[in-house]
């Protein structure tokens, strides 16, 4: 649609604009011989009509873009289509003097308008060019905006695969992990290789419930987060404990899924499986002025060097933030003798 036509008060911002033409073209006329009353009666209403002949001027410049069609396809076509629309113009204007020569009371001859007509024909050429010109930068504006509206599709369609990628990555690792610690206990205790297989299977289908959203409430990752540490329970019995401070109004922030769990697995693997008598790990959860706050903790071996790469899951979860709030979230991690801990800072969205 046009995009004059498509707003009520482009349309009458575009007619009050062509009152103003028919004006100035008046007082050029009085000049010329004409009372006002005379060049008025004539001009406001051929004016306002010739304002929608000059509305084609944006299907010209559809069909002659400036990017693709040549300059002299520019100009020959632009000239071309002045012309016939000040013909256009010039006949609209022996109508409307034949019709005001018709009513009684003007005192105006269709021959007193006659002698004007070159100006006219003149004013309409030039009135239909300033149209073009117009037109060329609303289709300007058009392709500009609907260019900046594809890169933010493609922006956002890659931010959504990245995001696929980097949340499938974590299911065959913890499921490497796990299936590792399976076959470690089947061997010296097969019952809790069953109570881990059958916790492992709620724990799957857990994440398959959330795995096709992008966010899900803090409260869910949660729930998710102790399933995964209770299965890790079964491998690591009293060696293993958890401590949880979660202010109730975090509860309520979305995070993406699985945001947790690769740090809880990160501070099991590298703490609590390093150290024989085991330990606590510390989990604290905060809100404050709309932004989530979150530390993991845990315990380490003070005489082992933290290892120079700690594997998938600290890379993946920076970068799933990164992909998903850019750089309004961020993961700082610490490494104290004996302990290591993970804080994550990253915008509160609920759904109020």
């Amino acid at each position: 649609m046009h995009p004059i036509l498509a707003r009520a008060e482009r349309l009458a911002s575009y007619l009050a604009a062509w009152l103003v033409v028919a004006v100035l073209l008046a007082a050029v006329l009085t000049r010329q011989g004409l009372t006002w009353i005379e060049a008025l009666a004539l001009l406001l209403p051929i004016c306002l009509v010739y304002a929608f002949v000059c509305l084609s001027a944006w299907y010209v410049c559809r069909a002659t873009p400036l990017t693709t069609s040549g300059v002299m396809r520019v100009l020959g076509s632009s000239g071309l289509a002045a012309v016939i629309a000040s013909g256009v113009w010039i006949g609209l204007e022996r109508t409307w003097s034949t019709v005001l020569d018709a009513l009684p009371g003007l005192g105006v001859s269709t021959a007193k308008y006659e002698t004007h007509e070159p100006l006219l024909f003149a004013a309409g050429v030039l009135l239909f060019l300033l149209a073009l010109t117009v037109h060329y930068l609303l289709l300007a504006f058009e392709f500009a905006r609907e260019a900046e509206r594809r890169q933010l599709q493609l922006e956002v369609l890659a931010r959504e695969a990245e995001l696929r990628a980097l949340r499938a990555q974590l299911d065959p690792h913890f499921l490497y992990n796990s299936l590792n610690s399976i076959s470690a206990l089947t061997a010296v205790d097969p019952a809790g290789a069953r109570r881990m297989c059958m916790l492992l299977a709620d724990f799957l289908r857990d994440t398959l419930n959330v795995s096709s959203r992008d966010q899900i409430p803090l409260a869910e990752e949660l729930a998710l987060t102790d399933r995964f540490l209770g299965i890790e329970q079964v491998r690591f019995g009293e060696r293993l404990q958890v401590e949880r401070h979660v202010d109730a109004a975090a509860a309520r922030c979305r995070v993406p899924p699985l945001l947790l769990q690769p740090l809880v697995e990160n501070a099991v693997t590298h703490g609590i499986a390093g150290l024989l008598e085991g330990g606590v790990i510390r989990l604290d959860v905060a809100r404050q002025q709309g932004r989530l706050s979150i530390a993991i903790e845990n315990p380490r071996d003070a005489d082992t060097p933290p290892p120079v790469r700690r594997g998938v899951g600290l890379d993946n979860v920076r970068q799933r933030l990164t992909a998903m709030f850019g750089g309004d979230a961020r993961l700082e991690t610490r490494a104290d003798p004996g302990r290591f801990r993970v804080e994550l800072a990253l915008p509160c969205f609920t759904d109020e």
